[in-house]
């Protein structure tokens, strides 16, 4: 349907509540930017087209650039507008001038406006924009982005910003949002619309996350000879902590090929309900990617799409994986990517990055809901931060500025760059600083809406309990079955230890009096003389009526009595 022809009852209609309220907020005051914060999976990109659409029809903007993180995401804003009846250059090139007659608009790259910020300027002032900011935050991966979108759109009618993570680490100030001075006289990002992880979960909007945790006993040489040991899960220095993490997600230990096969169970599982369910492994480098993927094929029998940060086609085969029914996608870091492939139900956390906005934006990859039921799964190394993150998923983050940096904090311009910048070998440098030479894997504890089940508890339940969780419940209903599965094995633990019970009489004497017959019967083979003969034997020596009146310690003392005869005590 042409957009002009579309009325706006029509283009609200299907909207999700959250998106909706949003739409209404923002033409309630109609502002000149506003920042939408809502958790990965939510819609924010058809809130975004819809109101697009909607400042179009109203001729309040003319044209459309969309900004976002990465060449793939540029192609996927591209095919949504279109569905919208906008049309979106997702090629367009800073050396080309002026856009095709047929669009309306172009998609571009943080980076693509860092490089030339006066050509999207003139675009900017030479017709009235809306510009569209996906994932607001990387405007301020380093100060030089920042500047630079801020020269570029500054002239722009309209400004909408759209984040899952309105939060950073560092003091970069996001361009275009405002922030406000709280109590303590730190200035906190303030947001026009919020709709964040909990109440989308609480909707059905998204899928409940299941977190796996897995520790370890982990061995390795320094370069020096020395050998090391910790346990992945237990108090550790952070240089143990680093050294353990790493060995546990080198290819030649046995952790992560047995979290590789757990979470392919689990996938089979999930498969059982949602046949293409699929599952993505975050890798730490190319080296790492590739060897994960042989693993893989050993425990399948099927190869997995293997997605390299500097691959031209990497967009390409994202595509292709996500319209496939293959089980497994390999990939570096994947935020670099913006992978958007909604069958992801189960993934591995096999990277050593431990930013919060990094681990966050992983997640967001698996809690993109296609129908109610969808539970997603995703195994990680017991390591302290990773647990406080899945700890806090429904936690609502924003961005601070006026703090001082922590020891240890990557300087303003690196995080994000760290995050997503290209891998070409591992996270430690030109080579592992050590060898590996054990990495086993144990499950420790799963977590699921803040609660843990596991850990050093007796009465946690095990492994298999969480693999095999069917593949389609309801948030309440996967709360209710660990929280039911707990309570079970916790009032198990609590039963006083009983005495064994004793079978009934009759079934003792039955017993007793087969095995008795049974040797007689023996001592007749041997011996040659009748059964009966036996018997009368028996009693002669040891006393008591005859065995059908005969007591259990009667008969027990005749069982004696012919044991001795057989090892030649008579």
């Amino acid at each position: 349907m042409p957009l002009l022809q579309t009325s706006t009852a029509e283009r609200l209609s299907g909207l999700r509540e959250w998106q909706r309220e949003a739409f209404d907020e923002y033409f309630r005051r109609e502002p000149r930017d506003f920042l939408a914060v809502a958790t990965p999976g939510a819609g924010k990109t058809t809130f975004a087209l819809t109101l697009a659409s909607e400042l179009l029809a109203r001729h309040t903007v003319r044209s459309i650039t969309i900004v976002c993180p990465t060449e793939h995401l540029k192609k996927q804003w591209s095919e949504a507008a279109a569905e919208f009846g906008i049309a979106i250059d997702p090629d367009f090139k800073n050396g080309q001038g002026a856009l095709g007659r047929q669009y309306l608009g172009a998609a571009v790259t943080y980076a693509q406006v860092a490089a030339h910020p006066m050509l999207h300027r003139n675009r900017t002032e030479s017709r009235r924009t809306l510009v569209i900011f996906d994932e607001i935050h990387h405007a301020g991966d380093a100060l030089s982005w920042g500047e630079a979108v801020r020269e570029a759109f500054e002239p722009a009618a309209r400004r909408l910003s759209l984040t899952g993570t309105p939060f950073r680490t560092d003091v970069n100030p996001i361009p275009f949002v405002d922030y406000v001075q709280d109590t303590n006289g730190v200035r906190r990002c303030s947001w026009d619309y919020s709709y964040g992880y909990a109440p989308a979960l609480g909707d059905g909007v998204v899928r409940p996350v299941i977190f796996m945790a897995y520790s370890g006993e982990m061995r390795w040489r320094t370069k020096a000879g020395d050998e090391l040991a910790a346990r992945l899960g237990e108090p550790l220095t952070q240089d143990e902590l680093s050294q353990a993490w790493q060995a546990a997600l080198d290819p030649k230990g046995d952790w992560i090929k047995k979290v590789l096969a757990a979470a392919d169970r689990r996938l089979t599982e999930v498969r059982n309900s949602t046949p293409d369910a699929g599952g993505l492994v975050v890798a730490s480098d190319h080296e790492n990617a590739r060897a994960y993927a042989r693993i893989l094929r050993e425990i399948t029998g099927y190869g997995a799409t293997v997605v390299l940060s500097d691959d031209p086609m990497a967009s390409q085969k994202i595509k292709q994986f996500s319209q496939s029914r293959d089980r497994w996608m390999v990939a570096v870091r994947m935020v670099s990517e913006g992978v958007d492939v909604p069958r992801l139900m189960v993934g591995v956390y096999a990277t050593s990055t431990s930013t919060a906005l990094f681990f966050a934006q992983v997640v967001g990859r698996f809690v993109r809901m296609r129908r109610r039921g969808e539970v997603a799964s995703i195994f990680l190394p017991s390591v302290p931060t990773l647990l406080e993150y899945a700890g806090e998923m429904e936690r609502e983050r924003d961005h601070a500025l006026d703090r001082p940096m922590r020891e240890g904090e990557l300087e303003p311009d690196d995080e994000l760059d760290e995050a997503n910048k290209k891998r070409d070998t591992p996270d430690a440098g030109e080579e592992l600083p050590f060898e590996t030479m054990e990495a086993s894997a144990e499950f420790d504890r799963a977590l699921y809406e803040g609660s843990e089940f596991g850990g050093d508890a007796p009465d946690s339940p095990e492994e298999e309990d969480f693999l095999g969780l069917p593949g389609l419940l309801e948030p309440e209903q996967v709360s209710q079955l660990l929280r039911k599965r707990k309570a079970d094995q916790q009032a198990s633990e609590r039963k006083p230890p009983q005495e064994p019970q004793q079978p009934p009489d009759h079934q003792v004497l039955a017993e007793l009096r087969k095995e008795l017959n049974s040797l007689v019967g023996a001592w007749h083979h041997r011996t040659g003389r009748p059964h009966g003969m036996i018997h009368n034997e028996l009693r002669q020596t040891c006393g008591g009526p005859p065995i059908a009146q005969a007591s259990a310690d009667e008969i027990r003392q005749r069982i004696a009595k012919i044991r001795a005869w057989a090892t030649g005590n008579r």
